[in-house]
Parts: structure tokens; C-alpha cells; sequence
């Protein structure tokens, strides 16, 4: 198909090429956009191509699937946009070399010539694939939010939901935001002061690839030669020997000290020298640390060093915070005051809320002192977020909002007034769709989800009520603040003793702006770009539609036909399905919906000290802020971000110090070294070998599932037995029994 209507420029656009001399006045006023983004269009280019419906459907189907279906594993490998883009490319020349020329009638009818092939593979095309491709993941999680309720039901609580209201309400949250981020980009899309920095990362790496190409040693060529490396290496750590994804050499070491093994596991303890020869384990939470810069590895270096080797052993060893010594030092997991995993089960009534009487019986829960910090210092970044960028960031941001009315469009918005814009009708008619698909959903189906109808109303006004302010944080310095803590905390307050219902309302109240935030980031992308806006909408929503739909319909095979899904102690010792993010969700929903935050956080919990966390984390800028007024010729003062310090461990859990280890260690060699000295290997082939990285462990992951684990077909020696650190969860006080564990 050639191109139609709906992505044509205005009829009196002429010209093949548009290289528009324009004043200097009407440059991008941000410095980065000018080196970056070209101020040149051809609105001639076709993109609602057949190649580009081919391989964003494929793509998108493709990279849902895959990361769903490592949403479950022990290290969850988020395959991300830019193995979409990378790969694409030489199958889209290959499309173009050999795709038949010939121009049809679409059905016989209609006046317009179509062809599969109306030329060259071309950049617009390869933006819209990669959109198209990651149009369900709200700032790269992979998956669905939403996908981790209907995990947590069935796997966990081991309760009922149906396909049918876990598809809506996947679809839902990931929709809900489209419709006001649309109303909305009048604001953070047009205005050149709104210039989202993570945007020029994308524009780079498409002008990059394409570029033309005669050196030797091909972009393609590379891809392809690393791809096969690393399809082939991961047999070695993902069936072979699978020790080698967690190298602890100290518990090998110190084979019964439980100390010796919470220090040197890098699984369960601080991964004191732990290290992996596993890419699964070096990118999966953080993402591939090849693309992230340096700056913000040295950052992650140092609240990471911070909080795990510093705080968290005095906090444990030296203080014994909240009878810490009775629990593992690094655990997700719920605990009584006797050190045994909490019955979660035992404490949910038929009702599916919570049975106080036997809650009662049970006792507070207790948290490791790693999870009781998690929280703290979540407190504190959330806090520390709003109060460092107001400081170093507020009169930046009011005089660029206050300019986007007042200033002339830049050249990029003048391009893209050549193409029609998306009515207003549109996003109304979205939200007042999905709004209604969300009511039902509350109303009918109230006994699956638990969550009534004005849950959805406030977590949706909360959700509208951030997005605009948050879009213009992070248009203007690449910080997202988070709502999900928030989200969950207000409701757990209100309406306390129901887990489903807390984290459907944090789930709407937190992915519905964080899809708006995506949407709109998107969106620039495109302006960068120059693609028409309708087409960036209708790839955006179907996008998002069919990769929800594959996330569920992966999720619902996987938690049907794994026996013990995530179930990691009745799981065997090496299996892969532990599902770490949906421990966490689950903990969460126990914590903030089933148990209640005044029952662990307030006057009825063990742990209300926490809160000062908070004040602690809006104060912490402030000085900062101030010791650089005092001080302004100390230029290391205003690098101190402590939004990024405190939140360093963000990911943590589900991931882990040997997460951490290896991706601090292998993004310190690629944007430290190999930048600095061979930079111009790294400029043409860093962002390759991530990708090829990514695709090579996907593919054998998948090859391996479907010829061995599905048909039991497994090795049993020493090097399948994990990473022999099995002390490592043991507690340390006297008195404490549990099973496995030398007793103190």
C-alpha cells in the first residue's frame, strides 16, 4: 500500500523536498534539539505502508510475547524499543529489495493506485514500526501493569478471575490515559521548550541507522554476528550450567556461615563479589546498561553503595532495627515475630478482606530490614523528586510553560502543520469509551476486582490531576515521578482490608498518567520525526490494544500451565518461574490492601517511623539547594541529585545485588572505557550490541522452553543447583528456628 489519506500532507504540499531556510529566530531554542533533530521534511515519504503494518504488527505481537513470557523468570529480561529498531532494519530493506512494484486497486475499487513496495525503506516507516512495537509498555516495564493483578489472584491467592474482566482491565488502564494526554499536547508536544531529552536519544539512533553504510564491518552485519553469539552463549548459564548466572564465590567459600553467605550472595544477601557470566541478569530491571550514560551509572554507583553497604549493615548488624536479626537481611517476603513466612492465606476471609480474628491470631507482619528500607527510602524519593526539581528546576519550568504561549513556533512545529491534525473528537470519544469500560467493569464485575465505582473515579482525577505537571517535569528534565506508593497508600488508608481492590486503584491511578506520559512522549518523538499525527494515534491505540491482549493471553497460558508458578517453595531448586516482580505486587497488595498501612506504617504497626523517611527526603534538597547558593563556584555541588541517589535501589526488589554488580560493572566498560578510548567502535556499535544482546537471549530462551522445560527434559549436577548459598536466608538471632537453618 502506498499512502492514504489519512497520512498525506494538505494538497498544495508540492515540493519533494522541503529544506526550509528559515531565520534564526525560529531554531529550537534548546541547544540539544538543534544538534540533534534536522530542520528538513519530505512529506512525499510514504509510511501507512504495507511494510510498515507487517513488521509492527509482527514486532509488536513478537516483543509482547517474549516479554510477558519473561515477566515470570527468575531474571525477567525486558527486551526493549531499540531491539525493535535495530532489528527491523535490514528486514525492512529486505522487504524493499524484494517486494513486488506493482500497483493495485485495494478490493478492485477507488480511484488510488496502492503498491506493496512504493520505494525505498524509509526513516518515517522505521519510527512508526518502533512505536507501534512498544505501545503497550508505559516507559519500558515490558508488560501490561495489569497483568500483575491477575497474577497475584491466581497464583497467589489462589482465588477466581476471569479472562474476560482481567482482559478489560488491562485494557483499560493502558487506554484511559490516551484520551486526556491528547487534550493535552497543546501544552507539552508544540511548545520547543518542551523538548523531552529522552526523545533525542531515539532521534539519534534513527539517523544513525539510517545513514549510509560502506564501511567494512556493517551495522546489520555486526547485529547479526552478535546476535548468533549470544543466542549461542546462553545455552551455557540457561541449561548447561546454570551457576554461572550467580557466581557467589564467597558462600562456596564459607559453605556453613550464614553470615559469610548473606554478605556474599548474590541473590539473597549484598552480593559482596558476586558476579555472572548471565546477560539476563545484567539487564533486566535497569535495562541494558549500554544505553544508559555514565553520569547516571555513577549516580546508581553511589546511592547503590550507599544504602547496601552501608546503611543496611549497620542498620542490621549494628543496630538490630526492628528485631532485624530474626529475618533474612535481603527478603521480599512477610514474616511473624517468630521468623516464619507469614500464612497470607490464613488471614483472607471468604469475602476475599481481611479476617481481623485471625490477623489477630497470627500477629503484626514483619518485613526484612532490606524490604523496611525499600519503603523508607521510597518515601523519601518521592518526597526528595517534588522538592529538588521545584528547587533546581522550578523557575526553569514556569518560564518555559510561561514562554510555550507566548513564544513564535519554532521550525518544527511549522513542518508539522503540513500534516492534519487529530480532532479533539477523537480523545473525547476515547475516554468516554474506555471510561465506561472501566464503570462496567467496576459495577458487573465488582466480585473479581473488588474495586467500586468511585475507586475508579478518584484514582482517574488523581491520574489527570498529575499528568499535566509530571508530562512538564519530565519534558523538561527527563524526571518521572512515580505515583504508585501514593496511589496505594491513599487508598489503603480509605479503604482498607481488600488487596484487589488497592491494586486496581493504584494500577489506575498510576498506569492510566504513566501511559499518558508515554503517549505524549511518543508524540514528540513523532514531532521530531515528522509523522503525520493521525498516524502516530491510530499505531499508538492498536498498538497498545493487541500487545495487552498478548500479554494476557501469554500470562493466562503460563498461569495455567506451570504447576507452582511462582510459588518459589514448592517450586525445584533451578526452576526459572518465580516471578520476583509479582512477589513484590503481591507483598504490596498484602501490605497497602489486605493488612492496611495504619497497620503497618501508623499507630498499629511495627514500623511507623518509616514516615520520617518523607521529611527526611524534602529536606535533603533543600540543603542541597542551599549549600549551592551559598557556595556557587563549587560546580560538584549541584551534581549531587538526590532524588537519583535515594532512589538508586528503586528496582530493588525484585532485582538484586548481583543485578546491580553486573550492570554497574558493564556500563562502567562501555560508557567509560570503550567510550573514551574507542569511540568511534562505540558510537557505531554500542547501541547494536545491546539490541543483538537482547534478541540472542530472548530467542534461545524461548527455543529452550519450548524443546527441554516443556518436556521436563533437564540436567541435575552441580552446576544446576543455583548459586549454593542457602544459609544466605537464614536468620541470625538466638531462638530463631526455621527449617534448613543452623540453629543459633
Amino acid at each position: 500500500m502506498g499512502t492514504l489519506e489519512l497520512d498525506s500532507p494538505y494538497p498544495n504540499t508540492t515540493k519533494q523536498q522541503n529544506n526550509v531556510d528559515e531565520d534564526v529566530e525560529d531554531e529550537s531554542p534548546i541547544e540539544e534539539v538543534r544538534l540533534t533533530v534536522t530542520n528538513t521534511d519530505d512529506p512525499t515519504l510514504p509510511v501507512w505502508t504495507f511494510r510498515m503494518w507487517l513488521l509492527g504488527l509482527l514486532s509488536c505481537v513478537m516483543l509482547s510475547f517474549l516479554n510477558q513470557f519473561f515477566a515470570y523468570r527468575t531474571e525477567p529480561l525486558v527486551i526493549t524499543q531499540i531491539t525493535v529498531q535495530v532489528a527491523t532494519l535490514p528486514i525492512g530493506h529486505f522487504l524493499a529489495a524484494v517486494l513486488p512494484e506493482r500497483k493495485f486497486r485495494v478490493f478492485g475499487f477507488g480511484p488510488r493506485l496502492f503498491s506493496l513496495n512504493p520505494g525505498p525503506f524509509n526513516m518515517k516507516e522505521h519510527v512508526l514500526i518502533s512505536i507501534f512495537a512498544n505501545a503497550g509498555s508505559a516507559f519500558g516495564n515490558g508488560s501490561a501493569y495489569a497483568v500483575g493483578i491477575v497474577t497475584i489472584v491466581k497464583a497467589f491467592y489462589g482465588r477466581k478471575i476471569s479472562f474476560l474482566a482481567g482482559w478489560l482491565l488491562i485494557i483499560t488502564t493502558q487506554v484511559l490515559g490516551y484520551g486526556w494526554a491528547g487534550l493535552l499536547r497543546k501544552y507539552v508536544i508544540e511548545p520547543a521548550h518542551m523538548w523531552w531529552p529522552s526523545t533525542l536519544v531515539q532521534v539519534s539512533l534513527f539517523r544513525a541507522l539510517h545513514e549510509k553504510d560502506n564501511q567494512r564491518m556493517s551495522r546489520a552485519k555486526f547485529f547479526l554476528i552478535a546476535l548468533i553469539c549470544s543466542f549461542s552463549w546462553y545455552l551455557v548459564p540457561g541449561y548447561l550450567i546454570p551457576t554461572l548466572t550467580s557466581i557467589s564465590w564467597v558462600c562456596w567459600s564459607f559453605s556453613k556461615s550464614v553470615t559469610a553467605q548473606q554478605v556474599g550472595s548474590g541473590l539473597r544477601g549484598l552480593g559482596l563479589g558476586a558476579l555472572t557470566l548471565d546477560w539476563t541478569v545484567v539487564a533486566p530491571f535497569l535495562f541494558s546498561p549500554l544505553i544508559c550514560p555514565l553520569s547516571a551509572i555513577m549516580n546508581v554507583l553511589a546511592g547503590y553503595a550507599l544504602i547496601i553497604y552501608l546503611v543496611l549493615p549497620i542498620a542490621y548488624w549494628g543496630f538490630d532495627l526492628y528485631g532485624a536479626s530474626k529475618f533474612p537481611i535481603f527478603s521480599s517476603h512477610l514474616f511473624t515475630a517468630q521468623g516464619q513466612k507469614y500464612n497470607i492465606s490464613a488471614i483472607v476471609n471468604d469475602k476475599f478482606e481481611l479476617d481481623l480474628n485471625s490477623y489477630q491470631e497470627q500477629g503484626r507482619i514483619h518485613l526484612s530490614m532490606f524490604f523496611a528500607l525499600t519503603y523508607g527510602f521510597g518515601f523519601a524519593t518521592i518526597a526528595a523528586t517534588l522538592t529538588h526539581v521545584g528547587c533546581f528546576y522550578g523557575r526553569e519550568i514556569y518560564t518555559r510553560f510561561n514562554a510555550s504561549y507566548k513564544e513564535k513556533e519554532d521550525i518544527h512545529t511549522k513542518l508539522m502543520r503540513r500534516y492534519k491534525d487529530i480532532p479533539s473528537w477523537w480523545f473525547y470519544i476515547l475516554l468516554a469509551v474506555t471510561l465506561a469500560a472501566s464503570l462496567i467493569l467496576c459495577i458487573f464485575l465488582k466480585n473479581e476486582i473488588q474495586m467500586p465505582w468511585w475507586g475508579l473515579i478518584f484514582a482517574s482525577a488523581i491520574a489527570f490531576m498529575f499528568t499535566l505537571p509530571i508530562s512538564i517535569i519530565t519534558a523538561t528534565t527527563n524526571q518521572t515521578p512515580g505515583l504508585n506508593i501514593i496511589t496505594e497508600y491513599v487508598m489503603g488508608i480509605i479503604y482498607p482490608g481488600r488487596p484487589i481492590a488497592n491494586v486496581c486503584f493504584k494500577t489506575y491511578g498510576y498506569m492510566s498518567m504513566a501511559q499518558a506520559v508515554s503517549f505524549l512522549s511518543d508524540f514528540k518523538l513523532g514531532h521530531y520525526m515528522k509523522i503525520p499525527p493521525r498516524s502516530m494515534f491510530i499505531v499508538q491505540f492498536l498498538g497498545t490494544i493487541i500487545a495487552g491482549t498478548v500479554n494476557i493471553a501469554v500470562a493466562w497460558w503460563l498461569l495455567t500451565s506451570i504447576t507452582n508458578i511462582c510459588q518459589d517453595d514448592l517450586l525445584p531448586p533451578d526452576s526459572p518461574w518465580t516471578c520476583p516482580g509479582d512477589r513484590v505486587f503481591f507483598d504490596a497488595s498484602v501490605i497497602w490492601g489486605l493488612v492496611g498501612p495504619k497497620r503497618i506504617f501508623g499507630s498499629l504497626g511495627n514500623y511507623s517511623s518509616m514516615n520520617w523517611f518523607f521529611l527526611g527526603g524534602a529536606i535533603g534538597p533543600i540543603l542541597v539547594w542551599l549549600l549551592h547558593k551559598a557556595f556557587p563556584k563549587q560546580s560538584w555541588i549541584p551534581l549531587i541529585n538526590l532524588p537519583v541517589l535515594l532512589g538508586a535501589t528503586g528496582a530493588m526488589p525484585p532485582a538484586t545485588p548481583l543485578n546491580y554488580n553486573a550492570w554497574i560493572i558493564v556500563g562502567t566498560i562501555f560508557n567509560f572505557f570503550v567510550f573514551r578510548y574507542r569511540k568511534s567502535w562505540w558510537q557505531r556499535y554500542n547501541y547494536i550490541l545491546s539490541a543483538a544482546l537482547d534478541a540472542g537471549v530472548a530467542f534461545m530462551a524461548v527455543v529452550l522452553y519450548f524443546t527441554l522445560s516443556m518436556e521436563n527434559r533437564g540436567i541435575s549436577w552441580w552446576g544446576t543447583d543455583g548459586e549454593h548459598c542457602k544459609l544466605a536466608t537464614c536468620p541470625t538471632a538466638k531462638g530463631i528456628i526455621v527449617d534448613g537453618c543452623p540453629v543459633n
